[in-house]
């Protein structure tokens, strides 16, 4: 379905890949991996395989635990050699991310035009604290929501629908703006408007349906709410 801008209110977020760069974590690697690129992969795709399996197979814990346990998996699979303490000090990389630099103007002309921000996240409260610091974002983001507050992972379509009753928006309100092309599909069916901030160009998932909109940075975002 086409992006309406009329139907928005309310603006959600994810946040890694989206607010914060998750590849920026490999760097934290360098100091004692060769060749840091395959490991962070392994390590960000199992981070979110685990979310997923565990949404089904009743197996919760909070989002920090599940990257600890991916990372230990991609140590381990490229047979790095490491203390528990220097893979903590790689996981703490997460509490410090680098940001988009569209973020902060971008969430100040939603603000600014009267669209509430929010951000929706697997992370745990205490992680999307330490982001909406080190972003520098708490006053142009009303709250966050996190998944811990249910026990359930993205794409889950229980979140999404928490997220709306918490911020207080009918669903059909939100757009929800990520770069995780399984979370606009969630979002989605959940009956929010998905927007995928595809930052690197890629094409689409040849899966499922096509995002309401399709936008290179969060700029371009608002200027399609006419903000």
């Amino acid at each position: 379905m086409p992006f309406d801008p009329e139907r928005v209110t309310t603006v959600t977020f994810d946040s890694y890949s989206t607010v914060v760069d998750v590849e920026a974590a490999g760097d934290a690697l360098t100091d004692f991996v060769t060749d840091p690129e395959p490991v962070s992969n392994l390590w960000r795709a199992h981070s979110l395989m685990y979310t997923m399996v565990a949404n089904h197979v009743d197996a919760y814990q909070p989002f920090y635990e599940m990257n600890r346990d991916a990372l230990t998996h991609a140590l381990d699979a490229h047979g790095v050699d490491y203390t528990e303490a220097e893979r903590d000090d790689v996981l703490s990389v997460y509490m410090e991310l680098d940001v988009f630099p569209d973020i902060r103007d971008g969430m100040e002309r939603l603000t600014e035009a009267g669209y509430d921000c929010y951000i929706v996240s697997n992370g745990d409260p205490r992680m999307l604290d330490a982001l909406v610091d080190h972003a520098d974002i708490a006053d142009v983001v009303t709250d966050t929501v996190s998944a811990d507050e249910i026990a359930t992972f993205k794409p889950a379509a229980d979140l999404y629908r928490h997220a709306a009753g918490r911020v207080g928006t009918p669903i059909e309100e939100i757009a929800h703006v990520t770069a995780g092309w399984f979370d606009v599909q969630g979002a989605e069916h959940a009956g929010m408007q998905g927007v995928w901030l595809d930052r690197k160009g890629d094409p689409w998932v040849s899966f499922g349906d096509d995002p309401s909109l399709t936008a290179t940075n969060l700029h371009e975002f608002a200027d399609e709410l006419g903000a």
